[in-house]
């Protein structure tokens, strides 16, 4: 395992996560957060790709308005959940950096 990899990590419960909804987690130092639409849920750094800096401005609030697109507080980009591809705003075409995670019953596993 390289440096820049986590051990596989037991991140929340799903009960934790609403249906459209997104949660924030430090692990050894990384900044990442879950997005969960539905049964799909999705695990990113927490790093805008424009200006490097985390997406949120509210504790767990990764999401837009209408729970549906990723938007950095910062400057308004909006990325899609399921890719991470910035669609609107100054990092068009860029994408934050998805995590391989899973679903095990009832627990948002990190691999």
């Amino acid at each position: 395992m390289t440096d820049d990899k986590l051990a596989p990590t037991l991140l929340c419960h799903l009960s934790e996560l609403p249906l459209l909804g997104s949660k924030g987690f430090t692990l050894q130092g990384k900044a990442l957060f879950a997005v969960r639409q539905g049964e799909r849920v999705f695990v990113y750094e927490n790093r805008c790709p424009h200006r490097g800096v985390p997406l949120e401005w509210v504790a767990d609030q990764f999401l837009d308005s209408s729970g549906r697109l990723i938007q950095c507080a910062t400057h308004g980009a909006l990325f899609l959940p399921e890719s991470g591809e910035c669609v609107a705003g100054p990092c068009v075409g860029q994408s934050l950096r998805q995590l391989p995670c899973r679903v095990s019953g009832d627990q948002l596993w990190l691999d």
